[in-house]
């Protein structure tokens, strides 16, 4: 299952982004091989539609399910749509890495 994670920066080491439309970064982890991959969010700038887009942008990456801080009503609208489960986690303090970490031990992440 592919697992995308929002950040603020390209890196293990980087925060966890609590925005998911206008993400920096995201993190897409692969929980069958432990493939880490960073993408650019190309609509963090976007002047309007940047939840939506991302959720498109999701749903063409094969995720099953986004960690995030936050997710507007139009883009988790979308993401209901497209069955991608919306996880929100409120510990911007965390890194990329302690996130990971939680999910190979199967730590509880809180699922909305």
């Amino acid at each position: 299952m592919k697992i995308a994670i929002t950040s603020e920066k390209k890196g293990l080491r980087s925060k966890f982004d609590l925005r998911f439309g206008r993400a920096g970064w995201f993190c897409i982890y692969d929980t069958e091989n432990g493939e880490v991959i960073f993408t650019e969010n190309e609509n963090k700038d976007a002047n309007g539609g940047a939840g939506t887009k991302t959720a498109e942008k999701m749903a063409e990456l094969n995720v099953s399910q986004i960690i995030s801080g936050d997710f507007g009503p139009k883009a988790k609208a979308l993401l209901e749509k497209f069955k991608i489960q919306m996880v929100i986690l409120d510990e911007g303090n965390k890194t990329i890495n302690e996130i990971i970490e939680r999910l190979k031990n199967k730590s509880t992440i809180n699922s909305n």
